[in-house]
């Protein structure tokens, strides 16, 4: 049940009363008509901005119309009054009867209240973290590993089939890097000496993994030529970095559909499929691109290049697909990747990179729909940086980075999780580690899990003193608890903008704000029930409460879910 849906569409059906009527013009463009709570509870339970749409369309001042759409509105019986404020919002005061059924439905539905079938149907696939092999990954990678299971959580609770997908680049140069720094420590673990140069990869984390190659192979490499062993160390490497990579992302709750691989494009043919089918279309040519600004035309590296005509879907500028010499350049691997995805089904695209791809959303985007015929969306959510903090001191490691693992081993995966999501994935995140581990109202993390506890022993104590009755949620109109209540009727609303946007981190701001309200309508403790129920006030509206406090632990708990964090039991 989404109440302020309802309202909308009351709304839209009182315009179109007044366009039957000739009170407006008939070729109304009413698509940016919102019905949403006001920013202060003063002014009603809806506002609309439906006259503020309309007004420049019909060349009168927003508030005739509003005037004109105010009758309309009162006409409802579920509507107490209807105000005209500012420079012509509606607002709406609704029977508290209203909102009963809200409440009704949560203790019905369970954390299945605020679903819907917006995905119904439909294939969506959340391509994210996708990390090169060659190293375990970073704490940079944290946050879009969280955004985009996340992300593909909340796809899923609004009804598409969702794919959670890591591209593995295991071909290039950078794969053929890991395979010399994995034959170092592999000679290392023979005994022999080595020199890290310039252009291979130190790290001690292959240490176990050239052990591991020496356990398996014996010596056969020793003393080889390059063209004997970079091949399957290659292949020995990509295998023991992915198991590792698997397991950072087991730890943080995720757990990937599917891994892609980089090299199986090339092996099976994919580029070339991919590039016959642009060409087919017109848009593969062989031309010169103009240089970038601020480089002569006269430069005498500017050559023939087969170029792929991004242009013509809204790219700035045409894309090369092939190197001077001939080899694929970056981009070719991604067309084929993406009309790979295209060819399984896929209704909707969603690719998760790091903030340093702004550059390359427009060349996807033209690719996609060059491909698809305009006919599958594709969102590429960018995601910022975290600078991560320890009591106010940024957080290093001497001679390392710091991993993904080390920020989940102190935090644990829940904390992780929520902390990652607490602002908007192109929005930069400062994280002090201690601080979320903070066990105080003032942390949200903390605030959320809490309220769900207390929730939940709220509405468990009551039990045990009386057999529950009825409530009536009405009767708590101008109490503490009916923020609460509007509050939870907007759930459903915040659900569908969220999946709408991509953006899940609506949710942790949701319930951070509920849990506010919660721990601000009943402060006083653990012994709520035992202060209701006395003698004599084993009443509906005791009960109303105790309904509230379930719908409370309802609603956070699916929340929680959703973001892909364990709701307490109790705290600890």
């Amino acid at each position: 049940m989404n109440i302020f849906a309802d309202v909308h569409t009351k709304i839209c059906a009182a315009i179109a009363s007044l366009q039957r009527d000739g009170h407006l013009p008939d070729t109304l463009d009413v698509a940016a008509v919102t019905a949403e709570p006001p920013k202060d509870p003063a002014y009603g339970d809806v506002t609309t901005n439906a006259a503020l749409v309309i007004a420049p369309q019909d060349g009168r001042r927003a508030r005739e119309i509003a005037q004109l759409l105010v009758p309309r509105l009162t006409d409802d019986q579920g509507v107490v009054s209807v105000d005209v404020a500012g420079p012509g919002f509606i607002n709406l005061h609704l029977d508290p009867a209203r909102w009963a059924p809200v409440l009704a439905a949560i203790l019905e539905e369970g954390e299945a209240f605020g679903r819907s079938a917006l995905g119904a149907g439909k294939k969506a696939n959340v391509e994210f973290v996708s990390a090169y092999p060659t190293s375990p990954l970073t704490a940079a990678y944290t946050r879009g590993a969280v955004y985009g299971d996340a992300l593909a959580n909340l796809l899923g609770f609004v009804g598409y089939d969702v794919t959670r997908e890591y591209y593995v680049n295991d071909g290039g140069a950078q794969v053929d890097v890991l395979a010399r720094s994995v034959y170092l420590r592999y000679l290392e673990a023979h005994g022999r000496d080595v020199a890290f140069e310039d252009g291979t990869l130190p790290g001690d984390y292959l240490v176990p993994v050239g052990a591991a190659l020496k356990a398996k192979v014996g010596d056969i490499y020793l003393d080889q030529s390059e063209a004997v062993w970079l091949a399957p160390v290659c292949a020995f490497a990509i295998d023991a970095m992915m198991a590792r990579i698997r397991e950072d992302l087991d730890a943080l709750g995720i757990r990937m559909d599917l891994y892609f691989s980089e090299k199986s494009l090339d092996d099976a043919g994919r580029i070339e499929a991919a590039l016959a089918d642009l060409e087919a279309k017109g848009l593969i040519y062989e031309g010169v691109l103009d240089p970038p600004q601020g480089q002569s035309a006269e430069r005498p590296e500017r050559r023939e290049q087969t170029l792929f005509r991004s242009t013509a879907h809204g790219d700035e500028a045409d894309r090369p697909i092939r190197t001077a010499d001939g080899g694929w350049t970056y981009f070719a691997p991604d067309i084929a990747y993406h009309f790979d995805k295209i060819d399984r089904g896929y209704d909707a695209l969603y690719d998760v990179f790091g903030s340093d791809h702004g550059a390359y959303v427009r060349r996807v985007k033209a690719v996609v729909s060059a491909l698809s015929n305009g006919r599958v969306p594709v969102e590429i959510k960018l995601v910022q940086l975290v600078r991560l903090a320890d009591k106010g001191i940024p957080v290093r490691r001497a001679g390392g980075f710091v991993t993904l693992r080390d920020v989940v081993d102190r935090l644990g995966p829940d904390v992780t999780r929520f902390a990652m999501l607490s602002r908007k994935n192109d929005a930069a995140l400062d994280l002090d580690l201690d601080a979320v581990l903070d066990q105080s109202r003032d942390n949200p993390v903390f605030a959320v899990q809490y309220a769900h506890v207390r929730a939940l022993g709220i509405v468990e104590r009551a039990e045990r003193i009386a057999e529950p009755r009825p409530g009536d949620v009405a009767v708590l109109r101008g109490g503490a608890e009916w923020a609460l209540v509007q509050k939870l009727a907007g759930w459903p609303r915040l659900v569908d903008i969220a999946a709408r946007t991509a953006e899940p981190h609506r949710m942790a701001m949701y319930l951070t704000d509920l849990a506010d309200l919660f721990h601000k309508a009943w402060p006083s403790g653990s012994n709520v029930p035992e202060v209701w129920l006395t003698e004599g006030a084993d009443t509906p509206e005791t009960w109303a409460k105790i309904d509230l406090a379930r719908a409370v632990s309802i609603v956070i708990s699916a929340g929680l879910g959703i973001l892909g964090v364990n709701p307490a039991r109790q705290m600890r």
